[in-house]
């Protein structure tokens, strides 16, 4: 008999765009990601594919800025991952991601959501009961932070506020560190 902990029945990676450009006449919903974001996004992906964490689903917001992160992170994955536009991930508190979260069909035990602060934030510290890191996110959420929290529930619909473990929290200067 193993003393490995079990995987956990649902997974949730909360992904918060890479660093974006503010151009000047151009629209929130479409800004474009800076330089800086185009560098870190790829450190996220590899950081992703050799941790095994990669999502059975993306749910990805659908500003431009989240598109292009998916885009360069998923190139990282070893697999090719289904994804999905969602406008209910763009500009929404945590309650709100939260209900696309338990709309989540029961196929999915690890789910992706590339979105945007504050609502990825307020939802990591919403779902997380506990976990090392968890000092760290109350701090910040940078971009191209990426929080990993397990859930111990069959179905998404169960996933419930600090039901959550924060079983990771990594931010691309945390991963230059080391």
């Amino acid at each position: 008999m193993s003393d490995r902990p079990l995987p956990p029945k649902r997974r949730l990676m909360l992904l918060r765009h890479a660093k974006s450009d503010w151009p000047e006449g151009v629209a929130d919903h479409r800004r474009p990601l800076a330089e800086r974001g185009r560098r870190t996004a790829p450190v996220i992906g590899a950081y992703m594919a050799e941790h095994g964490l990669v999502p059975d689903l993306a749910i990805v917001s659908t500003a431009r800025r989240a598109q292009e992160t998916w885009e360069i992170v998923s190139e990282a994955l070893p697999v090719s991952v289904a994804a999905r536009d969602a406008v209910g991930i763009y500009e929404v508190a945590a309650p709100a991601i939260l209900k696309v979260i338990r709309d989540v069909e029961p196929w999915v035990s690890c789910l992706l959501l590339v979105g945007h602060n504050p609502g990825m934030a307020e939802l990591a510290l919403l779902l997380a009961g506990g976990g090392e890191d968890l000092p760290r996110l109350r701090e910040k959420f940078p971009t191209a932070g990426l929080a990993v929290i397990d859930f111990d529930v069959g179905k998404w619909s169960d996933v419930a506020p600090r039901k959550g473990r924060l079983v990771r929290f990594v931010t691309p200067r945390l991963l230059d560190a080391k």
